[in-house]
């Protein structure tokens, strides 16, 4: 192959390519690359893969299907981040008892005033 051409192919492509990053979905590939796969890349990294013939745009069914996705796995990610941080702390009566009658810093026990 022709390294000029080559570079130039992918020039070309990358200056028709209007979106700073495009989604891509992956084909099959001598080499073992699984079809079907969806990813986010680099304008550059579209047009090799474009004139690599290893992708193809993504359609706007599977971009929606890909945000959708991604918007999910962020909910599910803040869940579980929102959960490590959550401390829950089981008291007994008798210590909520005990912890209500104790005077805060600066106040005087009840009846001593």
């Amino acid at each position: 192959m022709d390294l000029k051409l080559y570079f130039k192919k992918i020039k070309d492509t990358e200056a028709s390519l209007e979106d700073t990053y495009l989604l891509m979905v992956s084909l099959e590939t001598p080499d073992g690359g699984k079809p079907g796969v969806v990813v986010e890349v680099s304008r550059q990294e579209a047009a090799k893969a474009l004139v690599e013939g290893r992708a193809v745009r993504a359609t706007d069914e599977q971009k929606e299907a890909y945000f959708k996705q991604e918007a999910e796995r962020k909910k599910s990610a803040e869940k579980a981040e929102l959960s490590r941080r959550l401390q829950i702390a089981i008291i007994s009566d008798s210590d909520l008892k005990t912890t209500a009658a104790t005077p805060e810093k600066g106040e005087q026990p009840k009846g001593s005033r």
